[in-house]
C-alpha cells in the first residue's frame, strides 16, 4: 500500500496510508485531539476532517483556540441559520451567508419579512439541528449536476454565483447538512465535522437587504446571529451588545436634545440648540489646534462644474455616489470632498518652495449619495463636514511633514483621552504611478512613524490606488473600533490638475498632496463621542455645563445671579428655576448629564455660596462662587475627562 508523509508544526512527520481522512491522522496522534479538531490546513488550504491525504503535505490542525476557529464556527452557524430557515419556510431563497466580525448572517427570499416570533422560531430549530447532530459533508457534484439541481429547487441566486465562481471548472463544491429534508448549500467550506459543535449561538435581528448590496437587484432579508466557541464568550458578547444599546447615540441624541433626523432629509441630521453646540465646540477645537501648526482655512464651493470632477476621476469612478444637478443645460456636481477644490485653489497663483508646506484647511458640508439601506444614524450619512486639511509639500518634506501630522493626532486623541492603534497601508495590486515612487513614500511613512514613536502594524496591500496611507482606529470603552483619522499621500490628483512650483533651481516642480483628517467627519466623530462616554461629555465639551437649582421661589433670584457670574467667566449655564422639587431637579439634569449641579437655598444665599453636585461623585459641599468658577476654568482648559 503507498504511504505519504505528513509534517507537523512541530516539523515531526508520520507515514500514513494513502487515502487517510485528516481526522484519522489527528486520532492516531491523540484520539482527545480528533475529538476537538475542528478543521485542517492541508499545505496551507483550509479543508474540513474528512479530506484525504493522497500525496506528501503539510498538516495543522485547526482547533478551538486556532486564529480562524471562530470564523470557521460562524461560517457553520450561517449555514445551521440557513438549514433552520429553509425547513421552517420551505419555497425560501437563500442567498449567503459568510462569517462577519462580530457574528454571521445569511439573506433570503422570502414572501414576507422575519418578525421577532419567526426569530424565536428559526433560533429553536437551530438548537433542533444542532442537538441531532448532524455532518457538515463535503460533496463534489458534476457542475452541470449542481446547475440543474439548484435550478430545479426555484433556487435562482445559487444558480447566478456557481456561474460565477466556477466558470471552467468541471465539479463545484456543495456541503449538505441532512435530516428530514435536506439542505445543500454552494460552498468551498470548511465547516466543522458536525452541527452538535454549534452551541453558542444566538440570533439577533434582521434587517432589508439586496442581492449583492444593489438596490436595483433582488430585495432579500437578512438575518444576524452572533455565534462564540463558548457559552461564557457568548455572553459575555451579548452583555456588550446591551450596553451599547443603551449607548446608542441614536437615542441618546433625542434623549439630551443634541439632534434629530426626519423622513424628509434622509441621511442628514438636524442638529438641536444643544447638539449645534457641540458641533461648533468641536470645530473650533481644531481650528486652534490648526492655525498655530501653520494651516489656514478656506472655504470651497458646494457645486462644481463636472468638469472639475472628470478632472479629479470623481467623475469617472464616484459619480454614482455623488448628487448631480443640471443647471442652464450643465451637469453639476456637488461636493463629495474638498480635495479637488483644494488643487484649484493651489494653482490659483505662481507658487514656491519657500511656500511650501501650504496646508489648507475646511469645514463647509459634503453630500454624498449613500444608499437609503445603509445609511445609520450620524455614522453613514449624506450630509457632514470634517476636520478635513490637504498639505501642499515637496519630495523632500514627506518624513517631517508626516512626522508632524502624527503628532497633532496624538495631541489630539490625548485631549479627547482616547486610546487608539495605528496601522501603515502599502501598494495595493491595482495602484498609480511607479514602484520606485511607492517604495521611496512607504519608507518616509516608517521613518515618519518611528520618528514619532508611534507602534503601528503594517497592512500589506492595502494603501489607496493614489498612495500609501496612515489609518488611526479608536478603541472605544466596548472594545469596538472606529476608523477616524487618515494620513494618504498622494501623487496623482497634482498630476491630474498639472500643479507646479518653482524649486530653488528656478524649475518647474510637482507638489505631493497629503490628505489627512484627524477627527474624520464630526458627525461620526460625535457619534463615537456619545457612544463612549454613554452621552456624559466631559466639561469642556458638554453643550450645558453646569446646572443651577434653586430650592425654592425665594432662592431664584440668588440662582440667576451665580448663573450669570457664571455664564460672564465663560461657561455654559442653565437655571432651573421651575416649581419642582429639588430631587426631581438633581434626578432630571443627572438625566441630561450636566457635569455640575449648582444648589442654591437659605444658608447658600445667606453665605454668597453654592453647593455642588458632580455627576459622577455626587455631593461635593459647600463653595464660594469664584472657587467653583476657577477650577470649572482649570478642568475646561486641561481638558480633565470627568465622567
Amino acid at each position: 500500500m503507498t504511504e505519504v508523509t505528513v509534517t507537523l508544526p512541530d516539523g515531526s512527520t508520520r507515514s500514513v496510508p494513502a487515502g487517510t481522512s485528516v481526522r484519522d491522522v489527528a486520532a492516531a496522534i491523540a484520539p482527545r485531539l480528533a475529538k476537538d479538531a475542528l478543521a485542517a490546513t492541508v499545505d496551507d488550504r483550509p479543508v474540513d476532517l474528512t479530506f484525504r491525504l493522497d500525496q506528501d503535505a503539510r498538516l495543522r490542525l485547526v482547533l478551538p483556540d486556532s486564529p480562524e476557529a471562530l470564523a470557521l464556527y460562524r461560517h457553520s452557524a450561517a449555514h445551521l441559520l440557513a438549514a433552520a430557515v429553509t425547513n421552517l419556510f420551505p419555497g425560501t431563497q437563500c442567498g449567503i451567508g459568510p462569517a462577519t466580525e462580530d457574528g454571521f448572517f445569511y439573506d433570503f427570499v422570502v414572501e414576507r419579512p422575519f418578525v421577532p416570533e419567526d426569530l424565536e422560531r428559526i433560533e429553536q430549530k437551530m438548537r433542533e439541528l444542532s442537538a441531532s447532530n448532524l455532518p457538515y459533508e463535503r460533496q463534489m457534484w458534476p457542475r452541470a449536476e449542481a446547475l440543474e439541481f439548484f435550478a430545479s429547487r426555484g433556487e435562482p441566486l445559487k444558480v447566478q454565483l456557481i456561474e460565477e465562481k466556477t466558470e471552467g471548472q468541471s465539479v463545484v463544491s456543495c456541503y449538505t447538512i441532512r435530516d428530514r429534508d435536506l439542505f445543500v448549500d454552494f460552498c468551498t467550506g470548511p465547516h466543522v465535522p458536525s452541527t452538535g459543535r454549534l452551541k453558542a449561538f444566538k440570533l439577533l435581528s434582521t434587517s432589508n437587504a439586496y442581492w449583492k448590496g444593489d438596490a436595483r437587484n433582488q430585495p432579500m432579508q437578512r438575518v444576524y446571529g452572533t455565534a462564540f466557541l463558548s457559552e461564557a464568550d457568548l455572553k459575555a458578547h451579548l452583555t456588550r451588545l446591551e450596553e451599547a444599546r443603551k449607548r446608542d447615540h441614536r437615542r441618546l441624541g433625542r434623549e439630551l436634545g443634541l439632534f434629530i433626523f426626519h423622513p424628509w432629509a434622509p441621511g442628514a441630521a438636524l442638529w438641536l440648540d444643544k447638539g449645534t453646540t457641540l458641533y461648533h465646540l468641536l470645530a473650533q477645537y481644531m481650528r486652534d489646534v490648526l492655525f498655530p501648526a501653520g494651516y489656514v482655512e478656506i472655504k470651497t464651493p458646494l457645486i462644481f462644474n463636472k468638469a472639475l470632477w472628470e478632472t479629479s476621476g470623481h467623475w469617472q469612478h464616484y459619480r454614482d455616489n455623488m448628487f448631480i444637478i443640471e443647471s442652464e443645460h450643465e451637469q453639476m456636481g456637488m461636493k463629495a470632498m474638498n480635495c479637488p477644490g483644494h488643487m484649484l485653489v493651489f494653482a490659483s497663483e505662481v507658487r514656491s518652495y519657500r511656500d511650501l508646506p501650504l496646508r489648507l484647511h475646511e469645514q463647509t458640508p459634503l453630500h454624498r449619495n449613500e444608499a437609503s439601506g445603509v445609511l445609520s444614524g450620524l455614522t453613514r450619512v449624506r450630509q457632514f463636514a470634517q476636520d478635513d486639511a490637504h498639505c501642499f509639500i515637496r519630495e523632500d518634506q514627506i518624513a517631517e511633514e508626516v512626522e508632524r501630522l502624527l503628532r497633532l493626532v496624538q495631541r489630539v486623541y490625548g485631549d479627547f483621552g482616547l486610546d487608539y492603534s495605528v496601522k501603515l497601508s502599502t501598494r495595493p495590486q491595482e495602484f498609480l504611478g511607479e514602484v520606485a515612487t511607492w517604495t521611496h513614500a512607504e519608507a518616509q511613512l516608517k521613518a515618519a512613524l518611528e520618528a514619532a514613536g508611534q507602534p503601528y502594524t503594517l497592512a500589506e496591500g492595502e494603501g489607496a490606488f493614489y498612495g500609501p496611507k496612515i489609518d488611526f482606529d479608536i478603541n472605544d470603552a466596548l472594545g469596538r473600533k472606529w476608523q477616524c483619522a487618515t494620513i494618504q499621500l498622494d501623487y496623482q490628483l497634482p498630476e491630474r490638475f498639472d500643479l507646479k512650483y518653482i524649486g530653488a533651481d528656478n524649475a518647474e516642480h510637482r507638489p505631493i498632496v497629503v490628505h489627512r483628517a484627524i477627527l474624520g467627519s464630526f458627525e461620526r466623530f460625535i457619534a463615537m463621542l456619545i457612544e463612549n462616554t454613554a452621552g456624559a461629555l466631559p466639561l469642556w465639551l458638554a453643550p450645558v455645563q453646569v446646572m443651577v437649582l434653586p430650592i425654592a421661589d425665594r432662592h431664584a433670584a440668588y440662582a440667576k445671579a451665580v448663573g450669570e457670574t457664571l455664564g460672564t467667566a465663560g461657561l455654559r449655564v442653565a437655571v432651573d428655576d421651575r416649581q419642582e422639587k429639588i430631587g426631581f431637579k438633581i434626578r432630571e439634569a443627572q438625566l441630561q448629564k450636566v457635569p455640575y449641579m449648582l444648589v442654591t437655598g437659605d444658608r447658600e444665599v445667606a453665605e454668597g455660596t453654592v453647593a455642588v453636585r458632580s455627576r459622577s461623585a455626587g455631593d461635593l459641599g459647600p463653595r464660594s462662587v469664584g472657587d467653583f468658577v476657577a477650577a470649572a476654568l482649570e478642568e475646561v482648559r486641561t481638558k480633565g475627562l470627568s465622567r
